[in-house]
């Protein structure tokens, strides 16, 4: 599955390909495939912690753009890849920047391995949840949930930063609702950061949270 995450990285319009983990493991079976890997601390609680770690090995400058690609996301097209980095290139407000896809299915809505945001007005996030958000009190709660006009957005796990956001990430605080909704884009948005998303342009591809995707995503590998 790594290596799929990998060539689609590649395949990006990425400079520098890295793949950060703790883990020998992982080190063995990525250079077997000729990756780049940087080893870091077993003690990072998120991936943006781990970026932060190698940001600091490679002492990148304060302004490039590092592309958080999940190793679980072995579908993910490198367009989408080109679009985050674009995207927090363009807004220099943002500390983060990252992507989103309208739901069409109600049962993601209450999936908690899908995790929902809610919007302001100008594209930035409000609120992350595995918790269906936002709420629709005349709806939800019914024995019959019926179609939903109502748009709600899937997060889709795709995080773009600028080196000094990353140091400076590395110092703040873990919070209470990090902890709670397992989320670590919640660390940011605590401390008041501000983190943009943009409507993927194309279909995210399967990622990997439970053994039934692991199943569906081999199957469309094979094909």
């Amino acid at each position: 599955m790594i290596q799929h995450v990998y060539e689609r990285a590649v395949e990006s319009e990425a400079t520098e390909v890295i793949i950060a983990t703790d883990d020998d493991r992982i080190e063995q079976s990525a250079k077997s495939f000729g990756a780049k890997v940087c080893m870091t601390r077993r003690e990072h609680l998120s991936g943006t912690d781990r970026l932060a770690e190698v940001a600091s090995i490679f002492q990148f400058n304060d302004d490039n753009i590092i592309v958080n690609l999940q190793g679980d996301e072995p579908c993910l097209p490198p367009q989408l890849i080109n679009q985050v980095a674009a995207d927090l290139a363009q807004h220099s407000k943002a500390d983060i920047a990252t992507l989103y896809s309208r739901i069409t299915q109600v049962e993601q809505i209450f999936d908690p391995n899908v995790v929902k945001v809610a919007l302001d007005i100008d594209g930035y996030a409000l609120y992350f949840s595995r918790a269906p958000i936002p709420w629709i009190r005349d709806h939800f709660g019914k024995e019959s949930i019926p179609d939903l006009d109502f748009p709600h957005y899937r997060h889709i796990g795709l995080y773009a930063y600028r080196t000094s956001f990353l140091t400076h990430y590395a110092e703040l605080s873990h919070s209470v609702i990090e902890q709670a909704e397992s989320l670590e884009q919640l660390r940011a948005l605590f401390h008041g950061k501000r983190i943009h998303l943009s409507e993927a342009k194309i279909n995210p591809g399967h990622g990997v949270d439970t053994m039934d995707d692991l199943v569906q995503v081999r199957s469309l590998l094979e094909q």
